[in-house]
């Protein structure tokens, strides 16, 4: 949950095997977001015994040796008030581990601190998600049934190559020779998928093809103009000087717009307080298929978005 990558001032951390930088990451966690670690910790997560787990903590302590100190009487060790962290621990990784615990083989630990996280109400088919993501991996088109809003149940044969998420659920990109182009595959709508061992991908089914998918877009955000409290919204977000500059590529703009609840209309003209961000230049979105997504967007007059 945390990425093997020093801080920069913590120049001094040894080329060591990828398993022992992954323990003391985990010790490096665990100081920095719960301030305490004990012995015990490393050995029921790591499956070590307790002279591994000593050997540990004496070489982060090598390493860091101002960032912990044990306590004598309950052989913890606590982080101290010169603590800074040895590894990089991304945001949205380390949320992840507080909420959901650490683990990635057969069981997920508990969450390390109390958390409430919004329960997930359509998840893949860990059947059909395996398939597509093998079929990825290979290079292979799929046969699928698929269930469509627009134009009912029945067979495809698809060429997938990325998983996209909106926020809400997840898609597989893919290219669909029943219409011969490029197209987003809600998974929970994926049924009997049979990978085609045979049959080959031809030049024009590869996402380098893929428009949408090769076309990355910057826009800026900017704080709503009608926002009562704009302070409050600088906080929200990472930016500079008013504006929250962000690339994204053409296929999930429109989701991710629609997640982040952006007025994309000219005029600003979304109630405020439900759209916070305002997109400064709409014409950003032009030649974006999935823009229609895009709150209060709607393509300049005698062109499709």
């Amino acid at each position: 949950m945390h990425q093997l990558q020093t801080q920069q001032q913590a120049g001094q951390v040894p080329e060591l095997p990828r398993a022992q930088l992954e323990r003391l990451s985990y010790i490096d966690f665990r100081l920095f977001f719960l301030g305490e670690l004990r012995r015990g910790d490393l050995m029921e997560r790591f499956g070590i015994g307790p002279a591994g787990a000593t050997r540990d903590i004496a070489m982060y302590k090598q390493i860091a040796p101002n960032n912990l100190d044990l306590n004598g009487a309950t052989k913890v060790y606590l982080s101290t008030s010169r603590f800074e962290p040895v590894f990089r621990h991304e945001p949205q990784r380390a949320l992840t581990a507080l909420s959901r615990g650490f683990g990635e083989g057969i069981e997920v630990g508990d969450a390390l601190v109390r958390c409430e996280v919004p329960f997930p109400l359509n998840q893949p088919d860990l059947v059909v998600l395996a398939a597509i993501t093998r079929a990825i991996h290979q290079s292979k088109p799929v046969r699928i049934t698929y269930h469509s809003v627009s134009s009912g149940t029945g067979s495809r044969e698809i060429v997938p190559f990325g998983l996209v998420s909106n926020g809400v659920r997840w898609h597989v990109r893919a290219y669909d020779r029943k219409s011969a182009d490029f197209r987003d595959f809600v998974f929970t709508r994926i049924e009997s998928p049979e990978i085609l061992e045979n049959s080959t991908v031809g030049r024009e089914e590869t996402p380098e093809r893929d428009v949408q998918w090769s076309r990355i877009v910057q826009l800026e955000l900017a704080i709503h103009p009608k926002h009562p409290r704009p302070d409050v919204v600088k906080r929200d977000y990472p930016m500079v000087e008013g504006i929250l500059k962000i690339r994204v590529r053409a296929t999930n703009l429109g989701y991710l717009l629609q997640l982040w609840r952006v007025d994309c209309s000219s005029t600003h003209s979304l109630p405020a307080l439900e759209y916070p961000l305002w997109l400064r230049d709409p014409l950003a979105l032009h030649g974006v298929e999935n823009a229609v997504l895009a709150p209060g967007y709607s393509a300049p007059r005698g062109r499709l978005a």
